[in-house]
């Protein structure tokens, strides 16, 4: 079985990932996204909101699981079983910076990292972007999947 974590803190969850998602699952038999937890962090939706927004959207859809870990991505796909990290591009220096992690990774483990570009419809969407629209009263709703949108209306 290919199997592959797509990690991130999906605070929350919008078009670009959820793109990424329904792609990866073209190309791989299982799709865990994994929502790390970071003590750290401030985000401005709960883990088990996070979580909901992606398990309604892709409630249809057997080969995507949703989980939560802490640490390592590495450790974590050795736990799971998971051979691959499925990471979204959004621009040079969302490579840059997505290169780095995954030298390190290859360095550390086994584990490949595959890119897949974001679509240019979505590639101008982060979580921040949308967090600063939902803080400002904008409208969001442009730019993240039904499940975001139904829990915030």
């Amino acid at each position: 079985m290919k199997r592959a974590i797509f990690p991130g803190s999906f605070d929350p969850l919008t078009n670009g990932h959820y793109d990424i998602i329904k792609r990866g699952i073209k190309l791989f038999d299982e799709v865990i996204v994994a929502i790390g937890i970071n003590s750290d962090k401030n985000y401005m939706f709960s883990l088990e909101e996070r979580k909901q927004f992606i398990e309604k959207s892709f409630e249809d859809e057997p080969k995507v699981k949703v989980v939560t870990y802490k640490g390592l991505t590495i450790d974590f796909c050795r736990e799971v079983n998971a051979e691959f990290i499925l990471r979204g591009l959004r621009n040079p220096a969302d490579f840059e910076f997505e290169k780095a992690i995954a030298h390190t990774n290859r360095k550390l483990s086994k584990i490949e990292t595959v890119f897949l570009l974001t679509s240019s419809k979505t590639s101008f969407i982060s979580s921040s972007i949308v967090r600063d629209v939902l803080r400002n009263n904008g409208d969001y709703t442009v730019l993240v999947p039904e499940s975001v949108r139904v829990s915030e209306s």
